[in-house]
């Protein structure tokens, strides 16, 4: 057991801080009780200034607020300037030498606030009972205060604590998602109203045409992001699969249902859940022994840990957790958990699908295609995965196994469990705006250029419709410019002066002036 730090410090575990300070709550906590936990994204201290600056990672208060050096000032210190981190205080409860300070703390003061949040999270993360009497007749309080966290906005009453029972999940799977002003900002721009008054703007026809696209585009930029091409049948049946999230609630069944259709060839791949370890990352040239940047959950808590998940999925989006942070919350723990031994990722996509559509975030029939944004964003994305699974990875013990996978030595599950998605779900919001802000509406104003292109073209030619998106596939690869080759080949039959209006036509609908940007890049229709 280490000690509380009493002198400011510039650095704490590796981490620096911006002037010198004392670490306080959580990053005391685990200091002086060694908790094994991910460091958290966010830490607490006391500066020595009393006008601290504003830092990203670090909240300094001023010298006024320094709690005691205590468990119980610490504690309570946490709860209210950081919150709720369940990831610390599992560990922290789980010392069983701190079961009597802890009975003590709540039963000094049985109707405080924080007294009754910690017997509660104790009881509830634990399983175990403290020996407190009733707290008597006292206002209940809700256990994740809800200008700090994303909760449920009506939970549960716990009569024996008097709290109220607001976590988006349950102790097998509840990932917590701080306020910041970035997520109030995007929250506040409503976009699942802003995709609704854009396509009720658009002719039925056209969302039909832009919808069919984006879902094709979703599925291909999927696989893209995983490394692969594959045949459009493939990507159709995928794109298929995503058009019917939201469907059916989730389960065990389906997510093993969607791997067989995500893999298709399965001669070479294990279905269902993993029953040995796994990992993401390389191998050593050499030895073949594994080189991982992710060690994936136990095979052995897998059916707990995915339990939890289906029951987060129901208990936040009925609770009216925002959906895009739910959304993120679960799909970025699939993946950490990574259930099975392939299809993880694109399964991980498809629970954003899933979550979005059942919370009826998007408008009927429309996918917002967050694949093809990852696509574009895919080192932001990476990051966003390693921002947790980088504080991991050094808490595990593993062994290379001769197979040249990993076998994992002890209980993790808690790391998989409850972890800080407040990253993720800034990062999907970002991902969502800039599908319903460009994405969508850029595809509707393409398929409109397009008909006006195809009609001005049938005027001027007798001309199929699918020559004409050939047509302009040709002009959009040569800069509104037919090729030498597509004039001696594909368009032989047509005359100079044919194909100079044809450039203007395109031009016209297409060009940089009539498009609002640089004209479209070659691009399939679906």
């Amino acid at each position: 057991m280490g000690e509380w730090i009493t002198q400011p410090v510039s650095h704490f575990h590796g981490q620096p801080l911006p002037e010198p300070a004392i670490p306080a709550g959580y990053a005391a906590l685990i200091e002086r009780y060694q908790l094994p936990v991910p460091l958290p994204p966010r830490l607490a201290g006391t500066a020595v200034r009393h006008h601290p600056a504003p830092h990203p990672v670090w909240q300094l208060l001023t010298p006024r607020h320094r709690p005691e050096q205590t468990l119980e000032g610490q504690l309570v210190f946490a709860l209210k300037w950081e919150g709720v981190d369940l990831a610390v205080l599992a560990a922290l409860f789980r010392r069983s030498e701190l079961t009597a300070e802890l009975t003590q703390l709540v039963r000094s003061t049985p109707t405080g606030a924080f007294a009754r949040r910690i017997w509660f999270l104790y009881e509830w993360l634990t399983e175990r009972t403290l020996d407190v009497p009733d707290p008597g007749k006292v206002r209940s309080v809700p256990v994740l205060d809800p200008e700090q966290q994303l909760a449920l906005s009506e939970g549960t009453p716990s009569p024996r604590h008097k709290v109220i029972d607001n976590l988006p999940g349950t102790r097998r799977f509840c990932p917590l998602v701080r306020w910041t002003e970035a997520l109030r900002a995007a929250a506040a721009r409503a976009l699942d109203a802003r995709a609704r008054e854009i396509v009720g703007r658009t002719r039925p026809d056209l969302v039909t045409r832009a919808a069919a696209f984006l879902l094709l585009s979703d599925s291909k930029s999927s696989f893209a992001i995983e490394g692969e091409r594959p045949p459009r049948a493939r990507a159709a049946r995928w794109a298929s699969s995503i058009a019917e999230a939201g469907a059916r609630p989730i389960s065990l069944d389906e997510l093993e249902r969607l791997q067989r259709v995500v893999i298709g060839d399965a001669r070479f791949v294990q279905l269902g859940l993993r029953t040995e370890g796994g990992f993401v990352g390389t191998h050593d040239r050499d030895t073949q022994e594994p080189i991982p940047e992710h060690i994936s959950a136990a095979p052995e808590a897998l059916p707990e840990l995915l339990t939890g998940l289906i029951d987060y999925d129901r208990r936040a989006l009925a609770g009216g957790v925002p959906a895009v942070a739910a959304a993120a919350a679960l799909a970025f723990g699939f993946v950490y958990i990574h259930p099975f031994v392939d299809g993880n990722g694109r399964l991980h996509r498809w629970l954003i699908h899933h979550v979005l559509a059942t919370a009826g975030y998007n408008p009927p029939g429309i996918v917002f295609p967050i694949s093809a944004a990852i696509v574009r964003r895919i080192d932001e994305y990476r990051s966003v995965l390693q921002s947790y699974s980088a504080r991991l990875l050094p808490l595990i013990d593993w062994r290379p196994t001769p197979d040249g996978n990993v076998a994992v030595q002890g209980d993790f599950a808690d790391y998989y469990r409850y972890f800080d998605a407040t990253a993720h779900a800034e990062f999907l919001y970002e991902c969502v705006e800039q599908t319903i802000e460009h994405d969508l509406p850029a595809e509707v104003r393409f398929l409109e250029s397009f008909d006006r292109f195809s009609s001005a073209v049938k005027e001027l030619l007798e001309m199929p419709d699918r020559r004409i998106e050939q047509l302009r596939v040709f002009l959009a690869q040569n800069g509104g410019k037919l090729s030498a080759r597509a004039r001696q080949r594909e368009f032989a039959a047509l005359s100079p002066d044919e194909a100079q209006r044809l450039e203007a036509l395109y031009a016209e609908f297409f060009g940089a002036e009539a498009f609002g940007a640089a004209s479209p890049a070659p691009r399939e229709q679906a």
